[in-house]
């Protein structure tokens, strides 16, 4: 199920990582919305860039 996100309404470190890996960009907006919120959920317990970079790498299986 395809879902509208807005980037400026993501958490600044997701929506960052997330422009810099388009594939990874486009595997997120094609999840459903809770699945998104599932996702952002985490993002809340990340404190670093390389973190969340990781995190993307983890669930997107994308190299940034």
């Amino acid at each position: 199920m395809k879902s509208e996100i807005n980037l400026k309404d993501l958490p600044m470190g997701l929506g960052m990582a997330l422009t810099q890996n388009t594939d990874a960009m486009k595997k997120f907006v094609d999840l459903s919305k809770p699945e998104q919120a599932a996702i952002i959920d985490h993002t809340h317990s990340i404190h670093s860039k390389q973190e969340m970079h990781d995190y993307i790498n983890q669930i997107f299986g994308a190299g940034l």
